[in-house]
């Protein structure tokens, strides 16, 4: 290291102090900082947009459009993550959907981020409703079904994300020296960190009597960058910051150790979702909703933008919603509360399917 051409040994401890902070500044003013997202291509992506297809060539197909709605939700966590990931001043490598295997053993990690101390395995929920961890460490999901409150427990993400963290460290175990594995397996999962974070902003995370050692690894999108700056800038006395092409080089090792396996969802959706239904053209449903439009939007005196705009239309026709609470997923609040009972009639509204015959 830089500091080594000092004599560390003969400086007393407030002078070393002193050494050291000053090396940490100079480091820190020419320092890479940069979000760099070495993969950014996701496997959610492929499936929305699939489903997409799929919607428009089988309409009224409840199977189909309610995994579009999940698919679409889980996307929209994703981007979240991502979006505030851009936004971070650390300098860091982001690898999104990242999938490995070990033996018979299968990892899926939704971000991969590596810093110049910790490398972050990220584990993404965008869920409806409200989270309370318990004292046990335990999810519990609270959510409104007809205006009453419902409590369920849920599968643990974190246990899901430390799972997929113990794949790693086989693979880790299977590539190491057994000098290297004795030496370092005692700090794989310091230097590994995971986090679960939930993307809906519209959620209340409680974590207020989860046990110490998990609560801080349980978070909000807004709040992971700040965390990842506290873990950095609470690292141990001397521990060195990676350079930026190390951090390269540890991202394309982990794409060198990952699986990619090309899966045809247009496919694989029509299988499980569109077997023996036969492929109808799309209903006038678009149509319909634009006469809806502007007739709201010239009765009430108003821009037609105002009802929906051309991009919500196209997720109104692919996810044909049919409850409030799927259609608050699409339009913003004021815009369900004053259009949205129209927009669900008219969605909703069963009309004959003319297939041709050849």
């Amino acid at each position: 290291m830089f500091y080594d051409i000092f004599l560390i040994e003969s400086c007393d401890e407030k002078v070393l102090g002193e050494i050291m902070s000053l090396i940490d500044n100079v480091t820190e003013a020419f320092r890479f900082k940069e979000t760099i997202f070495y993969k950014a291509n996701s496997d959610l992506q492929e499936r929305y947009d699939a489903l997409k297809k799929l919607a428009e060539e089988y309409p009224n197909n409840d199977g189909l459009l309610n995994e579009l709605f999940l698919v679409k939700k889980g996307l929209d966590g994703e981007n979240e993550i991502a979006y505030q990931l851009k936004k971070a001043h650390i300098g860091m490598y982001v690898l999104r959907d990242m999938k490995f295997q070990y033996e018979d053993l299968t990892s899926q990690i939704d971000y991969v981020v590596i810093t110049p101390v910790y490398i972050y395995y990220i584990e993404c929920k965008n869920l409806v409703g409200n989270i309370t961890v318990t004292d046990k460490g335990d999810f519990i999901r609270e959510i409104s079904v007809n205006g009453k409150k419902v409590r369920k427990g849920m599968y643990s993400p974190l246990r899901q994300v430390e799972a997929q963290r113990e794949v790693m460290r086989k693979i880790w175990e299977s590539r190491v020296s057994k000098v290297t594995k004795i030496l370092a397996s005692k700090h794989f999962d310091y230097y590994r960190r995971v986090f679960v974070v939930v993307a809906n902003q519209e959620t209340i995370l409680d974590t207020r009597r989860a046990p110490k050692d998990i609560k801080y690894k349980i978070l909000r999108a807004d709040a992971l960058v700040r965390q990842i700056e506290y873990d950095i800038q609470h690292r141990s006395k001397g521990e060195p910051l990676e350079s930026r092409k190390s951090m390269e080089r540890i991202a394309q090792n982990y794409i060198d150790l990952s699986s990619n396996k090309k899966i045809d969802y247009y496919v694989y959706y029509q299988e499980q979702y569109c077997k023996d239904v036969p492929l109808a053209s799309c209903d006038d449903l678009k149509e319909r909703l634009l006469q809806l439009r502007t007739a709201r939007a010239t009765e009430m005196r108003i821009p037609a933008y105002y009802v929906f705009t051309n991009d919500e239309l196209e997720q109104l026709i692919a996810v044909r919603p049919t409850t409030i609470a799927e259609l608050k997923a699409i339009l913003p609040p004021v815009k369900v509360n004053t259009h949205g009972e129209a927009i669900l009639e008219e969605i909703n509204k069963k009309l004959p399917l003319e297939i041709g015959i050849t």
